[in-house]
């Protein structure tokens, strides 16, 4: 009897996460079919050169990869823009000898997103995520897949806050 019940525990824990992922979902109306993402500005000024392209495009390309949107240039249903206003490393864990254990990247984004087919659907928002790296490691050397995964974070939060129903 007893090991019934671990059966039934397992499966119902295995059934659980597919339950909230069938939950969630994009609700985009029908008449939104075509999206355009300006290419971000920089305003912090120790960011990568090129961070404001990569996150424009991860953007693109989470919206591209993940709705039945198209991207157009030329009156678009919806559109982004917005810049980059905070890059920021932190130390983060001291420990003795005047060194850290964990450095922090904190990256900001100010999202401006506009619906063309709803004025009262937009908003301008900042959103913000980090990771940390360790202490010992140059910020250069691991810099790009920080920038990685921090903007698919980024991107993420955007998309499902902009697109997804709960």
């Amino acid at each position: 009897m007893k090991g019934w019940i671990y059966v039934m525990y397992y499966v119902i824990l295995a059934i659980i996460p597919g339950c909230y992922i069938g939950f969630k979902g994009i609700s985009i109306p029908p008449e939104i079919n075509t999206f355009f993402v300006e290419n971000f500005e920089t305003r912090a000024f120790n960011a990568p050169v090129e961070a404001d392209v990569q996150f424009s495009e991860a953007l693109r390309t989470k919206i591209r990869n993940e709705s039945k949107l198209k991207l157009k240039a030329d009156d678009p249903d919806v559109s982004f823009s917005g810049e980059i206003t905070r890059y920021d490393v932190t130390a983060e864990a001291p420990r003795e000898g005047n060194t850290v254990a964990l450095n922090k990247l904190e990256i900001t984004v100010l999202i401006n997103y506009t619906n063309h087919r709803s004025e009262k659907d937009k908003y301008s928002r900042s959103y913000s995520f980090f990771r940390t790296f360790p202490g010992d490691q140059d910020l250069q050397s691991v810099q790009d897949a920080l920038l990685k995964d921090i903007f698919n974070q980024l991107t993420e939060k955007i998309f499902n806050e902009t697109f997804a129903s709960w």
